[in-house]
């Protein structure tokens, strides 16, 4: 037994001491740390760790008292920030019927042949939001750049206990701080004039933010992380690139300090399940007063059909399928006129839900289903600059496809009524700004929608603007559910439903500006009047009221 912890103790002792070693081995590439070995005069030790070698250490691991780095210089330094409060009020969120418990749907998927499935009663909301962002940025060079943005979104009141004497969380754990963005952005890119490269989160902002949008109207918004290369000229301008949207491999081995299995769900189920996200995006600039936009699109999710299903096939980001885009945006801008057209194909397979408990034929992961869907936005407008207010009327037709076979897999009856799923063409969204395109009261998604809209916007001041938009909203296929801004189902459409017209939306909204535009304050109010689709399909058809106002300073 003493032999044992003899050989014990004489082992840790030899880890303790390698791992020293090791320790001074990465910081041996200054001069100051060397200075306890005997060498001949001039020479260092040059057989560092492999892993520092692979790093540009111009800044060496600290042992112990940092310090502020040799590269850093003030003036390179640069901060951004901003802080918007928003209290928003919605009554009738389900035009009369309750919203589902736990969930954003006002009724149930599979809904009754008979009549409607709401559940009759109110469901109001009113709260306020807060965000606040901060972004870090340092110039290493005038073609290096180095950037992070935290974010903290809360709600106010999220910090209180109900039903407490206190009602306060003494920690004030009402929001939590993130990582809105962390990148380098190199340009002129190994020599190359106009060839930049972006690595890290980022935000994908093209087009009119109808498939790729920052999304700041959320308290969160969108970022995506991978690498993107931009060729730019003063004829066009071509952007490729990949980014990793779903990861589930890192439960092998990951250090202390990386994190664990992906929050999406485990590497189960068949081949690789991870999801990947491949941009081919240009703009040509070379014909006067228009700009053309044609892109490729590849989205490939091999997660689990099971990990993202919820709503059917048309779950926003369903699992377990292949999806190619191919679209063209055609923007024109000539004198008092502007117009745009977008128009977009999908194609490829996807599995199916595999929710339909009970029948013999289940596919699970494999990729079943043929998607074909589409989708268009158009606006046509006109701004008479003479006048001092800058009126500007336009009008605008939005499309995008829905399935007819949506409702195959909500439950063993929906698919005896309706057949053994086969398609899957409702028109994927991705990763839109949708608040700016079909209504700000942001209850219709780009996917099975079918919208005309008039707009009038105008400028009493240079720091005043009013709007007024009114807009028709419809299913494009009766047969698939209505999908709101956010892209899940508001409402999931009965099995034989045969009404189409979602109902009216008015909005009003009135902005002004201080301090030059770093200080905003805006304010909206918007009611969308009930359709035949909602009576016939909730059983209830009360009015929806909306608004806020919001304080926004930015710097």
């Amino acid at each position: 037994m003493r032999s044992i912890q003899g050989r014990i103790g004489w082992a840790s002792l030899a880890t303790f001491f390698s791992a020293a070693v090791m320790a001074t081995g990465m910081s041996l590439v200054t001069t100051p740390a060397q200075a306890a070995f005997e060498l001949p005069d001039g020479e260092k030790i040059t057989n560092v760790p492999a892993i520092p070698r692979a790093i540009p250490q111009k800044e060496a691991y600290e042992l112990y008292d940092p310090k502020i780095g040799k590269n850093f210089d003030l003036k390179n330094f640069w901060l951004r920030a901003d802080l918007r409060v928003r209290p928003e009020m919605r009554n009738n969120t389900c035009f009369g019927s309750q919203m589902v418990t736990g969930g954003t749907s006002c009724n149930t998927k599979g809904g009754s042949t008979a009549g409607g499935n709401g559940t009759k009663g109110s469901s109001n909301d009113m709260f306020t939001q807060q965000m606040t962002r901060l972004g870090i940025g340092y110039d290493v060079s005038p073609d290096v750049n180095f950037y992070m943005e935290l974010i903290n979104s809360s709600t106010w009141g999220t910090n209180g206990t109900p039903g407490s004497a206190g009602g306060t969380d003494p920690a004030l754990n009402h929001g939590t701080v993130g990582v809105r963005a962390a990148y380098m952005l190199v340009r002129n890119f190994a020599g190359v004039q106009g060839l930049s490269v972006k690595a890290g989160r980022q935000y994908i902002v093209f087009g009119n933010h109808s498939l790729f949008g920052h999304f700041d109207w959320a308290n969160t918004g969108f970022s995506h992380d991978g690498i993107m290369l931009n060729y730019s000229t003063k004829a066009f301008d071509t952007y490729l690139g990949w980014f990793r949207t779903a990861e589930s491999d890192m439960a092998q081995g990951a250090a202390t300090g990386s994190v664990q299995v992906n929050a999406v769900g485990t590497n189960t189920g068949v081949g690789n399940n991870d999801a990947d996200m491949f941009i081919f995006y240009n703009q040509i600039k070379s014909v006067p007063g228009f700009l053309i936009e044609p892109y490729y699109i590849m989205y490939s999710n091999r997660m689990n059909t099971a990990l993202n299903n919820a709503g059917g096939i048309g779950t926003a980001k369903h699992s377990n399928q292949i999806r190619h885009t191919v679209g063209n945006r055609i923007e024109m801008r000539k004198g008092n006129f502007d117009a745009t057209n977008e128009i977009v194909y999908q194609f490829g397979r996807m599995g199916d839900s595999a929710d339909h408990t009970g029948l013999a034929t289940i596919d699970g992961d494999k990729r079943n289903l043929t998607i074909n869907a589409w989708a268009t936005r158009n606006w046509i407008g006109y701004t008479h600059y003479q006048s001092a207010w800058k009126p500007r009327l336009a009008f605008n037709f939005d499309y995008a496809s829905g399935d007819g076979r949506a409702q195959c897999n909500t439950s063993a009856a929906g698919n005896a009524s309706v057949g053994n799923c086969k398609t899957a063409n409702t028109f994927e969204n991705l990763f839109p700004t949708n608040h700016i395109h079909m209504g700000y009261m942001d209850v219709q998604a780009w996917k099975n929608m079918m919208s005309p809209s008039v707009n009038f916007q105008a400028r009493p001041t240079k720091d005043d603007h009013i709007e007024i938009w009114a807009t028709s909203l419809n299913l494009a296929n009766k047969e698939d559910n209505w999908y709101r801004g956010s892209q899940g189902a508001y409402v999931y459409s009965k099995v034989g439903n045969t009404k189409t017209h979602i109902g009216d939306e008015l909005d009003v909204a009135y902005t002004h500006m201080f301090m030059d535009g770093k200080l905003a304050f805006q304010a909206a109010y918007g009611h969308l009047f009930a359709g035949g689709y909602i009576q016939e399909n909730l059983g209830t058809s009360r009015g929806q009221d909306w608004a806020y106002a919001q304080l926004w300073v930015n710097f």
